[in-house]
């Protein structure tokens, strides 16, 4: 396997300068930067490859389908899939949740049905099941958290027999904890209801076995976990898939097309309309090569170390507040943090002064924020490619932003 302290050679964006300084990236939960290994795979697909997938006979055409059924058998092994037809390609984890909210949510709700998800949800995971409930008369009803991030007492019980779906995160964006989903998958399906899982922000940094988690639909991002943007990932139990109608509709998710009518294509096709990203899917396809040469069990427990190293230091400094639990151990290379007196993105700012990248805002969870009453906030996010001498500059960055701001402490 490959040394993970030596990943960070093999992303070239992190030679780049800013401000005279290198770029230090801690916004790795927006997107991840990308290893020459994956730039490398797309260079030469693009040049030697490049075809369009299920469309056509001849050479280009079959090499380009051939690289796009691989990623799909890739992914398949990835999360542990049990069947191929279950993983369905989509530009992202966004449109992955339209999708299941369209073509599952729209058609099996009705009046009186209950939809349950936390309030710390990503806009994603959460305006996809307001849209459902306006659609079919449904309530959307939500499970609270305490002040240090968990579902508090007795929220759980919200999952009743009313509900028919169960949807969160994995691993929350903002906190950077995850939620008790052995207990909620087990809850939902005791009551019969279907479970979402948003694994935007897990799939990149653990192992993940879709069947030893028994959801039923799973979704993930490829540009997450170092590869293109525009390449997504929806995993749904295919006795579920199979009775759900087409998302999208036009070319190559048909079976017969006559005047009046149409028959649409098998799993996974029938959710797959027009020209596939047969790119986006080569990168995810080496991306996962990639990350796997590391081994994600060694992946998470390097972020464990990152943020067991980081977090203690944060909490030194005087104004520092860091939202949800304070514990190392709960942080899944996620933290999001308030400065007193001085907003989120004057801090980003600040940072970007000193090259360093982080994030601020809302980070796509505006209820969240309104229930701890902080309508924004700064994050870091770290990946294999983060040091402990970038979190260093960080540290040091971060004792300098009030007084960069005019304030004597």
């Amino acid at each position: 396997m490959n040394s993970i302290a030596e990943a960070y050679k093999d992303f070239p964006i992190l030679k780049r300068k800013h401000n005279g300084k290198p770029i230090i990236y801690l916004d790795s939960g927006a997107t991840a930067q990308i290893p020459q290994p994956v730039m490398d795979a797309l260079i030469e697909h693009m040049s030697m490859h490049n075809g369009n997938p299920h469309r056509g006979s001849h050479i280009l055409a079959v090499e380009a389908s051939e690289a796009y059924e691989n990623a799909r058998n890739r992914v398949q092994q990835f999360i542990n899939a049990k069947h191929r037809e279950e993983i369905i390609f989509t530009r992202n984890s966004t449109e992955s949740m339209n999708l299941i909210a369209h073509s599952y949510g729209v058609n099996n709700l009705t009046k009186g049905d209950k939809i349950v998800i936390t309030i710390a949800e990503h806009h994603a995971n959460l305006v996809t099941w307001q849209y459902v409930a306006h659609q079919t008369g449904a309530t959307l009803e939500y499970m609270y958290l305490d002040e240090s991030g968990h579902l508090a007492d007795g929220e759980i019980n919200k999952i009743d027999s009313r509900t028919k779906i169960v949807a969160f995160a994995h691993v929350s964006n903002v906190l950077g904890m995850e939620f008790p989903y052995r207990d909620l998958i087990k809850r939902a399906h005791e009551v019969g209801a279907v479970v979402v899982l948003d694994g935007a922000q897990s799939t990149p940094h653990m192992k993940i076995d879709v069947q030893n988690l028994d959801c039923d639909f799973f979704v993930f991002s490829g540009h997450k976990m170092c590869a293109s943007q525009g390449i997504g990932v929806l995993y749904g139990k295919r006795h579920l898939l199979e009775t759900m109608p087409p998302f999208l509709l036009g070319g190559d998710m048909i079976e017969y097309v006559k005047e009046q009518s149409t028959t649409f294509n098998e799993l996974p096709y029938k959710f797959e309309a027009g020209t596939p990203n047969a790119h986006g899917a080569v990168t995810l396809h080496a991306a996962i090569d990639y990350l796997e040469s590391f081994g994600m069990d060694t992946i998470e427990a390097y972020e464990e170390s990152l943020v067991a190293y980081v977090l203690p230091k944060m909490l030194e400094i005087p104004h520092i507040n860091v939202l949800g639990s304070k514990n190392p151990k709960e942080k899944h290379g996620v933290i999001a943090f308030t400065v007193d007196d001085v907003h989120p993105h004057d801090v980003a700012t600040i940072m970007d002064s000193f090259g360093i990248a982080i994030r601020s805002g809302h980070h796509c969870a505006q209820p969240l924020g309104a229930f701890y009453h902080i309508p924004a906030s700064s994050r870091l996010s770290m990946y294999i490619y983060t040091r402990k001498e970038d979190l260093d500059a960080f540290l040091l960055a971060l004792t300098k932003v009030r007084s960069t701001m005019g304030f004597k402490d």
